[in-house]
């Protein structure tokens, strides 16, 4: 048989395959004259292999060669040279490798060379989960037995089958190198004991030893026509783990590149001979053009492949804009940053395709033909048809709004050419245009809830046990809507690892799924193919091959990229998944928009609910906000939210005053608990739309919080004017009723009113808060006195995906699941309480997400949870209980805890409750409860001072928020030991900040303040112990003497050393110099855990030693200085800039810290040998797998992390002569060089988290390099160089103002750098700008040049006839501060620091 390849056209290749006169019709089932196939071959140019006869046809690959209608083949010119070369390496016995840009055109090209040479094939997925089990041999248990089961690369070496390992870029490094030996000497070793031996050495023994022998001795023959196709990325461009260098060198590589624009343009016409070539021409160009961009660029490679979509969208809807087209294909205005847009723009317009959108769509309608099929009707000129589902609508909460309808018709016609995806930011509507969409196709859906950890087996089939204790596979939730013809809707596609969305390639791309059980799902029409060449459904479906239904769909829901948003997340939009999708932006409703929508959801008699009117506008004014700040609020006042808030509003309308509305808002956004600048911001916002609050408001909300109380009457409880009936509980339920230690305070019971009005209109509460404030208590009293019984689950780090649901168990061989605490409230309608919601990864805790906005959820052992009403339409289902509630508890977002930012994943789908510690009032009425004996002034002075202690903690200037729980414990302590002093007992509270003294210091001023004085002084402590004699005394002592200081010995190694009066560094020592011990000369930190010596051992120490100690420590710190070069008047000089903030200094530095712990956690690491049991993995434990632990590693290099960029930073500071001529009227220049030195001396050793530069600007420049990125001051002296040249260059230059040109360079200058992805530029200026004619919104202008990279912020220190004022009031709210008392400057920049960088 020989393919005699000729062209007929310079891009486009039609041939035959002919045996003799007969033109060959591939049907192996049929006889044929020539039986053995001796005489067929295949040519391409000068390259013939001869073609055999395949054993199973069914591992054939169909279809992916073109045929004409005349029965001639169709390839490109590209695509002949790929395979003549494939053809090449196939007749020297080499392995390929095919590398190339992300897309379906390298498997598919492997698939042609497998179809044209009629060879079968093994094809293997990669991802970050594969294992050797899934290449060599998997055990799975039949009969209680073990049993090896060959995997892909096993079963094409001995059946001399074509292995395609796909995404070799994904594998984890070492998996793929087990290969190396089967690779290069066709041998391997098998788990089941057995030898794969190369076809040579095999034959040589054959001549020698029978085959029983052989197969005796468990030696198994490799065909000789065994071959390894490997596809890839090139790391290098794209991210992943790089090649073996063994396993390199044992392929032979191929770049495949992308067609030709002729062969495109040629291919696009015969897909759609009806679209002209005026529209397919700037199709193409544009798609090649972005293809050839300029690599600095950074631009996505655009998925060609998705053109064929693109056109056949085109065909059958020629009104339909190319630019719609092309946003579906390559979502540019939602993935690219501003100067990436900004280019793709540019392009667009010079290939005159107009930015618009298609015509709008006034109707979409419905019908069912007699054959099941859908008829959507568009308007009058457009039908789309597609396969239904035959299901019974169900009526879903769409409006028809002409935005929504418009979206959904776009949504439509990308559906019915191939999968779609939704990006939408939460609270848009994606979930609810899904199902309008699914109503309309008469669909059922199989939900999928996809987060980080999920691994590429479990989109496809999760192992369980059988009855028997087998090992059996159960279909995922994707796979049964491809064979039963539903909708598959993967929510949350942005959370799934890039290397586990792999899997999906084959499926979306060529309707092809190896599943784990050995079973192929074929596309309807390669199925048909199959049947065509003979074989039977019978024989296919014995053979494990199986149909996907016609009517399959994925419709995926994602949020969108964030890009040039600042932190360490890439953009989830990589080039690989690009290539999956079509895409459909969902926008967020306009104000008109989403007044018609909530009007209809939530008003009456077609009106808004009173209140709701500002809200609206504010959402709007927060959506269209070009400052940074607001614009990352916006999402949180989405339009879920806006309806959670419309229904409150129209159940409780007597919450409708501005006061109460404002309240909402504060809960809403959490505001208590925003950073200082976030929260300026939103306030002037609310203020702009007419919320507004009036001391009148607070006081009638005061008196009413007085007057709440609670009561039972009728068998209905009520808080305040809500009312909630009581019912009859069984005795089961009243078991699980919480009963809890409670005193009603005014303040809590307003509170408790507020919980259960959200509790009554359906909503799940979401309770956020610091520490000690009452989260749990408010919450187990709310349920008692509802007497609605609780399920509780607290949450940690390691808490997982199956452990939040399900628990499993190993019981006589068979893996069984028992209900969490979460399923066990679903199902009988309890209240579930998350606690510690923040300790968990969000990856985790982002599955509750379907179970709160749509009731749906998808357990490990199969089951479905489904809303209520829906469980008689779903099988194997749990329905939800119709009186189910969910409350979660979480500490606040931010520092000091650190946790993971639960209300920012969540927070929009839950009624959000911001819990802060009680009014002075509230609290002073709770602890009168807790010491009724203590005196209420004494009370009083304790909660004053807290209060004041909170404060500070509030504006950023103490580290550690001090709550009600502290001071309860205080006045337990006075009211059980009444005679002890004040100061002894506040200090079981606060001597945790004793080694910080900087803290000690403020805490110390607050409690003199209110006549807590002598906890201020060690040694009054120590004097009042001392006049108390006790019975029993316990101290810790060294019992060694001190001789006198030394320095110590080095340790080379740098060991840590308890005493021993011997290594230098070392602690709870003596003599030497280190930390914590007595008697040393000077402080000495190795890095090391300190010992610290009790304070009466440390001051047991004779004078003539400390005296000692102090002359060494003296000529240590000169030597210290000699070493920097650094003289002792400059030292000083130095300190009066370094001392005044000296506490912002260290809290600045306690918060990097913090942060940098936090990012240096490790991370679970699966498919280990040895650690912690993974309950995942329990059946292949039970199958004799080793790798079935989990421990926590260093996060994989290569293909998981993405090494996080450090924060930049430049620092302008004003130098103009004006700062020296009036630094004696109001010393701005020397609270400026404060500032200076805080900043240089916080970010000390800091380095990789921050980096930054200092430059001037002056009437002689606006950059005068003071310090240089990358290279800070190391000591003081370098500092002290750095603040001299800036008081220089002030004293000597010339006049003028170069703010605005400084302003605008450092934004300019921060944007165009590519190191750091998160930057702020804050300028200093003493705003003496009216002199030179400068506009204050040239400045405005200015600090915007950078962003969203860059935020802008610049300060005032220092007015003339209150200049700074006025130019503040025209800047953007939150980017500007006038800095009248320059003492608060320090405290300015490190509010900046805290909201943008930290």
């Amino acid at each position: 048989m020989l393919a005699n390849l000729h062209g007929r056209s310079g891009h486009l290749l039609r041939h035959s395959l002919q045996s003799g006169s007969r033109t060959w019709r591939r049907s192996w089932a049929s006889t044929a004259a020539d039986k053995d196939g001796d005489g067929d071959s295949l040519t391409i140019g000068d390259v013939t292999v001869r073609l055999s006869r395949p054993k199973d046809p069914q591992l054939v690959p169909q279809q992916y060669v073109k045929y004409a209608p005349d029965g001639t083949l169709q390839l490109t010119q590209s695509a002949l040279h790929h395979l003549r070369w494939m053809l090449q390496k196939d007749a020297l016995r080499q392995d390929m490798f095919l590398l190339g840009q992300p897309g379906p055109r390298r498997r598919q090209l492997a698939m042609q060379f497998l179809e044209l040479t009629q060879r079968e094939v093994e094809y293997v997925a990669l991802s970050r989960d594969t294992t050797e089990s899934d290449l060599k041999q998997r055990r799975e248990i039949h009969n209680k037995a073990a049993v090896y089961h060959d995997q892909g690369a096993v079963r094409a070496a001995l059946n001399g089958r074509v292995l395609v390992l796909d995404g070799v870029e994904h594998a984890e490094r070492n998996v793929l190198p087990i290969l190396n030996n089967l690779l290069e000497n066709r041998e391997m070793h098998l788990e089941s004991g057995k030898f794969l031996m190369s076809p040579e050495r095999y034959d040589k023994l054959l001549e020698k030893h029978s085959r029983q022998q052989l197969d005796d001795w468990g030696l198994l023959r490799v065909s000789e026509q065994f071959r390894v196709v490997a596809l890839g990325l090139p790391t290098h461009k794209y991210k992943g783990t790089p090649l073996d260098p063994p396993l390199r060198s044992r392929f032979q590589s191929r770049n495949v590149t992308a067609y030709t624009y002729g062969e495109m343009y040629e291919e696009l016409q015969q897909e759609a001979p009806g679209v002209p070539g005026e529209q397919l021409k700037p199709l193409l160009t544009f798609a090649l053009t972005l293809q050839q961009a300029d690599p600095s660029l950074q631009l996505p490679d655009f998925p060609l492949h998705n053109l064929l979509l693109g056109v056949k969208m085109l065909e059958t809807n020629p009104a339909l804009s190319l630019h719609d087209v092309i946003c579906r294909i390559y979502p540019y205005q939602a993935m690219l940053k501003t100067d990436q847009r900004k280019r793709v723009e540019e392009l667009l317009k010079k290939l005159d395709i107009p930015l618009i959108s298609s015509q709008s769509i006034n109707k979409i309608v419905s019908k069912s033909d007699e054959n099941s099929r859908i008829l959507l009707q568009l308007d009058d000129g457009l039908e789309l048809k597609l396969p239904g589902g035959g299901q019974t609508p169900i009526a879903t909460n769409f409006v028809d709004l002409p935005h929504q309808r418009q979206a959904l018709a776009s949504l439509l016609q990308a559906y019915a050419v191939g999968d779609v995806c939704l990006l939408g930011e939460k609270g848009v509507g994606k979930l609810t245009l899904t199902k309008e969409l699914i109503r309309l196709l008469r669909q059922s859906a199989e939900p999928m809830m996809l987060y980080e950890d999920m691994t590429s087996r479990d989109l496809v089939q999760q192992r369980i046990t059988s009855p028997a204790g087998d090992t059996v596979w159960r279909d995922s939730p994707l796979v049964r809507a491809a064979k039963s013809g539903s909708v598959a809707v993967l929510n949350g596609l942005h959370r799934l690892h890039k290397s586990t969305a792999s899997v999906l390639q084959r499926l979306i791309h060529d309707r092809e799924l190896q599943l784990c059980d050995g079973t192929t799902l074929l596309g309807a029409q390669r199925y048909q193919a199959l049947i065509q060449q003979g074989l039977s459904e019978k024989e296919l479906t014995e053979r494990g091959f199986l149909p996907m239904h016609e009517s399959f769909r994925i419709v995926a829901l994602a949020e969108p990229p964030r890009p040039g948003g600042g932190g360490s997340q890439p953009n989830w939009l990589t080039p690989e998944l690009l290539s999956l999708f079509l895409y459909q932006e969902l926008r967020p409703l306009r104000q008109s928009e989403e007044q018609a929508l909530l009007t209809e959801l939530c008003g009456g008699n077609g009106e808004l609910p009173a209140g709701l009117e500002p809200l609206l506008k504010l959402a709007q004014l927060l959506r269209s906000s070009q400052d940074p700040l607001l614009q990352g609020m916006s999402g949180t006042l989405s339009t879920r939210q806006l309806l959670k808030l419309g229904r409150r509003l129209a159940a409780y309308p007597q919450l409708s005053e501005s006061s109460d509305v404002h309240e909402m808002l504060q809960n809403t956004f959490l505001a208590r608990f925003m950073p200082a600048l976030s929260r300026s911001a939103l306030e002037e916002a609310i203020h702009q739309v007419g919320i507004k609050v009036d001391n009148q408001a607070r006081r009638k909300s005061s008196r009413q919080a007085q007057e709440t109380q609670i009561a039972v009457e009728d068998n209905n409880l009520r808080i305040g004017a809500t009312r909630w009936p009581l019912g009859n509980p069984t005795e089961a339920q009243l078991s699980k009723v919480p009963s809890t230690l409670f005193y009603e305070m005014p303040q809590h019971v307003q509170l408790l009113e507020r919980l259960l009005q959200d509790y009554l209109i359906g909503e799940h509460l979401l309770l956020v808060g610091n520490q000690g404030v009452g989260k749990n208590k408010l919450v187990d009293r709310l349920l008692e006195l509802m007497q609605r019984p609780r399920e509780y689950i607290q949450l940690h780090r390691d808490t997982t995906v199956h452990s939040l649901t399900l628990q499993a168990t190993l019981k006589d061989g068979q893996v069984s699941y028992e209900d969490s605490a979460l399923v066990q409230a679903v199902r009988s309608g309890h209240v579930l309480v998350v606690d510690e919601a923040d300790k968990a990864p969000v990856n985790v805790t982002c599955i509750l997400r379907t179970l709160v906005e749509s009731g749906e959820m998808v357990l490990a052992d199969g089951r479905r949870i489904v809303p209520p009403g829906a469980g008689g339409r779903v099988p194997n289902s749990i329905e939800t209980h119709p009186d189910f509630r969910l409350i979660v508890l979480a500490n606040r977002p931010g520092f000091p805890f650190l946790g993971n930012d639960f209300f920012a994943a969540l927070g929009d789908v839950f009624s959000c409750h911001a819990i802060s510690n009680p009014d002075p009032d509230s609290e002073i009425f709770l602890l009168q409860q807790y010491g009724p004996n203590v005196p209420k002034k004494t009370l009083r002075t304790l909660v004053n001072a807290f209060g004041e202690l909170r404060t500070l903690a509030d504006e950023g200037l103490l580290n550690y928020p001090y709550s009600t729980r502290e001071v309860v414990s205080i006045v337990k302590h006075l009211e059980r030991y009444p005679e002890e002093n004040m100061s002894e007992v506040v200090g079981n509270v606060l001597d945790f900040d004793r080694y910080q003294p900087e803290a000690l210091q403020q805490v110390n001023q607050v409690l003199a303040k209110h006549g807590i004085e002598s906890y201020a002084e060690e040694e009054m402590i120590q004097a009042m112990r001392r006049q108390k004699t006790l019975q029993a005394s316990v101290k810790r002592h060294s019992g060694l003497g001190v001789s006198g200081p030394k320095f110590g010995k080095l340790d080379p190694k740098n060991e840590p050393h308890v005493g021993g009066n011997t290594w230098a560094g070392g602690s709870g020592g003596r003599d030497t110099a280190g930390l914590g011990g007595k008697g040393g000369p000077f402080r000495l930190d190795k890095g090391h855990k300190v010992h610290q010596l009790s304070d009466e051992e440390k001051a047991d120490v004779p004078e003539e030693i400390k005296k000692a100690a102090r002359e060494m420590n003296r000529k240590a710190f000169e030597e210290k200085l000699k070493e920097i070069k650094m003289s002792a008047h400059d030292h000083k000089l130095y300190a009066q800039f370094s001392e005044p903030n000296r506490k912002q200094v260290q809290q600045l530095k306690a918060i990097l810290e913090a942060m940098q712990t936090k990012s240096k956690e490790r991370q679970w690491q699966k498919y280990q040998t040895h650690g912690d049991l993974d309950d995942t993995r329990l059946v292949e434990g039970i199958t004799g797998e080793k790798n079935i632990y989990r421990r926590r590693a260093e996060a994989n290099p290569w293909a998981d992390h993405v090494q996080e960029k450090p924060n930049r930073l430049k620092l302008v500071v004003d130098v103009s002569g004006s700062m020296y001529r009036f630094n004696g009227y109001d010393g701005r220049l020397d609270r400026q060089l404060e500032a200076v030195v805080m900043v240089m001396e916080a970010f000390d050793g800091f380095e990789k988290k921050i980096v930054y530069d200092i430059v001037g600007h002056s009437g002689e420049g606006w950059e005068i390099p003071f310090v240089t990125a990358g290279s800070p001051p190391k000591n003081d002296k370098e500092r002290f160089e750095a603040i001299r040249m800036m008081h220089a260059h002030s004293q000597f230059c010339w006049s003028g103002d170069s703010t605005v040109k400084a302003a605008r360079e450092a934004c300019s200058t921060l944007s165009a750098e590519q190191d750091y992805d998160n930057a702020i530029a804050v300028v200093l200026s003493d705003a003496n700008l009216s002199r030179y004619g400068i506009a204050p919104k040239d400045l405005a202008i200015a600090l915007k040049r950078g962003e969203p990279k860059v935020k802008g912020y610049a300060i005032f220190i220092g007015s003339l006839a209150e200049e700074a004022e006025e130019i503040n009031a025209a800047m953007p709210a939150g980017q500007s501060f006038v800095c009248m008392d320059l003492t608060k400057l320090p405290h300015i920049l490190q509010q900046i620091f805290t909201s943008s960088l930290l």
